[in-house]
């Protein structure tokens, strides 16, 4: 059993384990699921990421977490906090957060529930001065849900992936300050 890092009303938040992986492949890396993050991925690129969870874990105490639905103990997600990661983003020193809810959980407030306490930790654990969070413009449910937790359109931080689909780009930022945290609460 992996560490328990964040706990919500439904929802167990803890560290990604090696025995992760098949229910990642499984619930998560799903053609919709996947569908505005570049598609389904091989086994090996979420294995990677997996270990980039655990490493940014041990190097910062923070990193990309399962949830867990509390009730049944099920895998319903994957959610957390890093620092920029993509090579193209002009603010590599920001914390970025992120999730994935599967399918069939989809419209139950998981995400919402989850990333308000990923954005609480943020600030209130790890000090961070300002959260961002990236998407696509054809993803709606995504920067809807980043306006819904506080977070600002921040043009000035777009950029253009070479990489990804036409209807991908450009990967666009939201963001919020610490200070606009603390006026929230």
């Amino acid at each position: 059993m992996t560490a328990t890092v964040l706990t919500t009303a439904r929802l167990r938040l803890r560290q990604i384990g090696a025995e992760d992986l098949d229910a990642h492949m499984a619930l998560l890396n799903t053609p919709a699921v996947m569908r505005h993050l570049g598609g389904v991925q091989p086994r090996a690129v979420i294995a990677a990421k997996h270990e980039a969870a655990r490493a940014g874990f041990a190097a910062e105490g923070f990193g990309f977490m399962m949830i867990e639905e509390r009730a049944t103990g099920e895998s319903v997600g994957h959610c957390g906090m890093r620092r920029v990661a993509h090579p193209l983003a002009p603010n590599p020193e920001d914390h970025e957060i992120g999730w994935l809810v599967r399918e069939d959980r989809w419209r139950r407030g998981y995400a919402e529930e989850a990333m308000r306490a990923v954005i609480d930790w943020g600030f209130a654990v790890h000090a961070a001065p300002r959260i961002v969070a990236l998407t696509c413009a054809a993803n709606v449910g995504s920067w809807r849900l980043m306006a819904k937790l506080g977070m600002t359109r921040r043009p000035e931080l777009d950029f253009t992936d070479p990489a990804m689909p036409p209807e991908a780009n450009p990967t666009i930022q939201y963001a919020i300050t610490r200070s606009e945290w603390e006026a929230q609460r």
